[in-house]
């Protein structure tokens, strides 16, 4: 069994790097970071959670930037996106950016993915909510053709 640890990496708290090094050191196999681009202001989409959303998600890294800085200062620690909300990237910029940070991370990458769940957050991106799962599967299915 593996044991890996997730967290919003945000601009008050631990940062990703001395985040990353103490999981390692304390022997866990993993670290995930979560993504959402941005949070809108006026949200009619309920938080799965339940009550009032919290702030993390408003002050969230890049995954993808948080993780290349974790992967460059650590040696054996897996490093997941928990998850990446594919149906919000673009499919040929995103396989880029998981074959880079794999490659760099000598094959560390865990590439979780997701459609999500805020409905405002996918229209920003151009992304119809009742379609999400199907953009996700054909992006996918592209991001491994490239």
């Amino acid at each position: 069994m593996k044991f890996g640890i997730v967290m919003f990496p945000t601009d008050y708290a631990i940062d990703p790097v001395t985040l990353g090094r103490a999981v390692e050191e304390r022997g866990f196999d993993a670290l995930f970071l979560p993504e959402h681009t941005h949070i809108p202001t006026s949200r009619r989409s309920p938080w799965p959670g339940g009550a009032e959303l919290p702030r993390e998600y408003s002050h969230t890294y890049d995954p993808f930037v948080a993780l290349a800085a974790v992967a460059a200062t650590t040696e054996r620690l897996l490093l997941g996106t928990g998850i990446c909300l594919v149906v919000e990237r673009d499919p040929i910029t995103l396989a880029k950016e998981v074959a880079s940070l794999d490659l760099l991370s000598g094959g560390r990458l865990l590439f979780g993915i997701g459609a999500g769940w805020n409905i405002e957050e996918m229209e920003n991106h151009g992304t119809d909510s009742g379609s999400r799962f199907r953009l996700m599967r054909e992006r996918v299915m592209a991001m491994k053709e490239i």
